[in-house]
């Protein structure tokens, strides 16, 4: 099988480590998310993966915010057979064949124009397709208001710039009348500590953009109210990390700040 080789900038180049960080995982002897799809998408790409460097950590880190994403979204759709998702700069994420919602859901995959355009070549054209830069306004302006809305942002946060993520919140909790937001939330302390990772330096990303406080977005003026909070290293899947990151998790686990320091999956009403 002939691979096909992408040519992405820097920031666009984000979305083959995490589709890489699932393809590891799919590939463990007890994988976390097991997204097979992932691990498929990887091999028909031609890409020398082998220098983003990623080590476990970042493999189940990855996995287990997808999956208790995942989880979020199914539980939201099965309440509300007629919403609509967005998962916000998607790259070549599989989300919505992983969760397969009701057929009354609309699902939007929403990245930038040539990202999404790469996704029929990967990916079965089940989901509507939105090209947009999401610090643009008037992205928004064809999709319906009256139904509930399940907006995702994984991984989104750290790479807009400045106040962007709080002021397209705000857009989009202006533009649906009522729904949730889902995002795995970095300190400010891990935000800035990850330009030094391995991985995003191997990428060239430079990340700065994180909170502390879960109920930060509540001052944002986007009528957002912490519905949940979730700390990952007390996950009952950290059972399945490997040696020695699961007892590394286990100890972080016991203390609360440390915890937040970790991946946490944060879900606000509005």
């Amino acid at each position: 099988m002939q691979r096909l080789r992408l040519d992405l900038d820097p920031l666009r180049e984000t979305l083959l480590l995490t589709l890489y960080a699932r393809a590891l995982d799919a590939k463990l002897g007890h994988p976390i998310l097991g997204d097979t799809q992932s691990a498929e998408i990887a091999d028909a790409i031609d890409y020398d993966f082998a220098k983003l460097k990623i080590k476990p950590s970042l493999i189940c880190g990855t996995a287990l915010r997808a999956k208790k994403l995942d989880d979020t979204v199914r539980a939201f759709v099965a309440d509300h057979p007629d919403a609509v998702v967005l998962d916000l700069g998607c790259g070549l994420d599989t989300r919505m064949l992983r969760c397969d919602p009701p057929a009354g859901v609309d699902w939007y995959d929403v990245d930038f124009p040539d990202i999404v355009d790469l996704r029929p070549q990967f990916l079965p054209d089940r989901s509507l397709r939105i090209g947009a830069d999401l610090t643009e306004p008037g992205w928004l302006d064809p999709l319906p208001r009256d139904r509930p809305a399940m907006i995702v942002a994984e991984g989104l946060l750290p790479f807009l710039p400045g106040d962007t993520f709080q002021r397209m919140t705000r857009q989009l909790t202006t533009h649906f009348d009522t729904g949730e937001l889902a995002l795995n939330g970095y300190t400010r302390f891990a935000a800035w500590s990850m330009k030094y990772h391995p991985t995003i330096k191997a990428i060239g990303i430079t990340a700065a953009q994180g909170f502390d406080d879960a109920h930060e977005p509540e001052t944002w003026g986007a009528a957002l109210t912490l519905a949940e909070e979730k700390l990952l290293v007390r996950a009952p899947e950290v059972a399945d990390f490997p040696q020695p990151l699961r007892a590394a998790t286990r100890l972080m686990s016991r203390s609360t700040a440390m915890s937040r320091q970790g991946t946490r999956i944060l879900r606000y009403r509005f």
